[in-house]
């Protein structure tokens, strides 16, 4: 049964269209994974699809009462409630019916007859609804659902308006796994898990009895979960049958094809080409020669097909030498105002080591690199860098960025002295290109790599 359908989609901003010719069918029990390039459009046609924007022309159908609930990527909800009774009020209609429940059982010893045998009726009935819909297990779930994301039993009468950004999204989400909507929408679900709870939700949502649409960077998730890809184009939304990687695999062969069939009509192309360049003066095969003109100008041109995603290209080059030894954390203690989230600390880092900082949501990560990258002092504890050792430092809310300025702007005032076309070419590394550039930062790094990451290293040789 066909739950939501979008017909011939566009969306244009002042006359740039970002997508057009658009058309989607979610079906009940869909797992979808929405992909595309950065800056294709995904957030927004996800936005288009639940409602929050309109879009320029065409038209969104969708089953009559649809329960659709939608996880923007910067979701967040105010209340005053604890984080219990929140999750309670998903399920209030139920409580209504616990509730006349108890009051049916309390008047069963004051009738007899005729009204007692109707109320004994009513109660089986309103007993069996109440079953139905989850009436003698919505405390299990909510527990069940608070613990899958890290909220412990500790925690559950804390108020809402106290959590962190990253916490307030988690506990979004968990409100929508628990209202079970027909239609699940999701843009990066997995950005404020840990490796624990993104297992979790993974096996969570195979499970789903609705329908699943789902954005997100990370291909693994997207592999456990989605079992059809739709590929969004700037003129198409491509449907392929299978997970992330089955979808990698089934466009190279596309694309291959699409090479293939354009070469051949290319060559196909410059043959009646010269054949009618060198027969249609001559009297004897001009017939023929304008037979293949027509036969041109008839001809469906293939559109030459794309060789994919283009990729950022970074170089990092140090002005002098480091020595082997990069930075010593020692007995380290990290935290706030004497509360510490995490000791002791210990860490020794090589010249070419690669290391993952990992741990459950709360236990100091990011702290743990901004106390080394010197932005939040140890509580304890000694850190030190090698000889002639740089520090490049990118931190996931983009705070170094001035979010008025253009992308140009961004890096020319911090490189002042760099012609013009360095810091094009950088930028164009990074695939900010044309217009991309005369774009605002605070728009501009929503669908593409941060520019200020771009900042840290544009100074750097080639």
């Amino acid at each position: 049964m066909i739950i939501l359908q979008g017909n011939k989609i566009e969306r244009s901003f002042s006359g740039d269209v970002l997508f057009d010719n658009i058309n989607i069918q979610v079906d009940e029990k869909d797992r979808i994974a929405l992909v595309g390039r950065n800056g294709a459009g995904k957030s927004t046609l996800l936005k288009i699809l639940v409602g929050e924007e309109a879009p320029t022309s065409g038209e969104i159908n969708t089953k009559r009462d649809l329960s659709l609930s939608y996880l923007a990527q910067d979701s967040r909800f105010e209340s005053e409630n604890t984080i219990f009774d929140e999750m309670l009020h998903v399920f209030d209609d139920v409580r209504g019916m616990e509730s006349r429940l108890r009051k049916m059982e309390m008047q069963m010893a004051e009738l007899t007859g005729d009204a007692f045998d109707k109320l004994m009726s009513d109660y089986d009935h309103l007993s069996e609804e109440f079953r139905v819909k989850g009436g003698f297990t919505y405390e299990a779930e909510i527990k069940a659902i608070l613990n899958g994301f890290k909220f412990d039993e500790s925690m559950w009468q804390m108020k809402i308006s106290e959590l962190s950004g990253g916490q307030n999204t988690r506990l979004a989400l968990a409100k929508m796994l628990l209202e079970k909507p027909e239609l699940l929408v999701l843009d990066e679900p997995t950005n404020h898990l840990d490796i624990e709870t993104i297992a979790w939700l993974e096996n969570y949502l195979v499970n789903y009895q609705g329908a699943l649409i789902i954005v997100s960077h990370d291909r693994y998730f997207l592999d456990k979960v989605a079992t059809i890809t739709l590929d969004l184009t700037k003129h198409s939304l491509d449907r392929y049958v299978g997970n992330y990687s089955k979808f990698m695999d089934l466009k190279a062969e596309k694309l291959a094809l699409e090479a293939k069939n354009y070469e051949k009509q290319a060559k196909e192309i410059a043959k009646l080409e010269d054949f009618v360049q060198r027969n249609l003066v001559r009297a004897s095969t001009t017939k023929r020669a304008q037979a293949r003109r027509k036969q041109l100008e008839k001809m469906e041109r293939l559109d030459k097909p794309s060789a994919g995603q283009k990729s950022a290209n970074m170089t990092f080059h140090a002005d002098k030498v480091s020595g082997n030894v990069v930075l010593t954390v020692a007995d380290a203690a990290i935290g706030y105002d004497d509360q510490i989230l995490s000791e002791p600390i210990n860490i020794d880092v090589k010249k070419f080591d690669a290391i993952a900082i990992v741990g459950p949501n709360g236990i100091g990560k990011s702290t743990l690199i901004k106390s080394i990258v010197g932005q939040i002092p140890f509580i304890k504890g000694t850190s030190t860098y090698g000889a002639n050792v740089e520090v490049g430092y990118y931190d996931q809310t983009q705070s170094n960025l001035t979010h008025t300025n253009t992308v140009l702007d961004e890096l020319w005032n911090d490189f002042s002295t760099t012609p013009e076309v360095e810091i094009r070419n950088r930028l164009g590394a990074f695939l900010f290109s044309g217009d991309d550039v005369k774009k605002i930062c605070q728009h501009a790094f929503r669908w593409r790599t941060s520019s200020s990451f771009v900042s840290k290293i544009v100074n750097a040789k080639q």
